[in-house]
C-alpha cells in the first residue's frame, strides 16, 4: 500500500482551517508549506516537524515547549498563530513573510554586505535574548 506524501498528508490533515499551497523549504529539523488560512484569508507558513523529530521530542513536550514560544511577544520574533498534532504531525504555523530566508540571501550573494550583516546582528539578539530567557523553546 502507497503512503501519501507528506504534503498532501499535511494538507488533508490541515484541510478544515488551511489550504497548503506549496513547499517553501526544509531542512533538519521541518518542513515548511506555504498555505492560506481560511478563516482569515491570510498567507501563513505552516512549519511540520519531520517524524524522527516527533519521535525524539514527543507531542507531550512538543506542545508544551510551543505553547512557550506562543507567549514570547517581541518585535523581532515572529509570533505564533496555531500550532498541535494533526494526522499524526506535529506542526505550528506564523504568517509567511515574503522574501526569502536569509541561507536564500547568503547562497544567492555568497555574503551579506556588512551593513545588512550588522542590522540583522542587531535585531536579532534581543530577540533571542528574550527567547532563552524565557526557557530554550524547540529549535527550528
Amino acid at each position: 500500500m502507497r503512503h501519501p506524501e507528506p504534503a498532501q498528508s499535511i494538507a488533508t490533515a490541515l484541510a478544515d482551517r488551511y489550504t497548503v499551497e506549496r513547499e517553501l523549504g526544509r531542512g533538519g529539523m521541518a518542513t515548511v508549506y506555504l498555505a492560506e488560512e481560511k478563516k482569515h484569508g491570510r498567507k501563513v507558513a505552516i512549519k511540520v516537524l519531520r517524524p524522527e523529530i516527533t519521535a525524539s521530542v514527543g507531542t507531550d513536550r512538543f506542545l508544551r515547549e510551543i505553547g512557550i514560544a506562543a507567549r514570547l511577544s517581541h518585535p523581532h520574533i515572529v509570533p505564533l498563530i496555531d500550532s498541535g498534532e494533526a494526522g499524526g504531525f506535529l506542526y505550528y504555523v506564523q504568517p509567511h513573510i515574503p522574501g526569502g530566508s536569509l541561507r536564500d540571501r547568503l547562497e544567492e550573494n555568497r555574503q551579506l554586505p556588512l551593513k545588512d550583516a550588522l542590522r540583522i546582528a542587531q535585531r536579532s539578539a534581543p530577540a533571542s535574548t528574550s527567547r532563552t530567557a524565557r526557557d530554550s523553546c524547540i529549535a527550528t
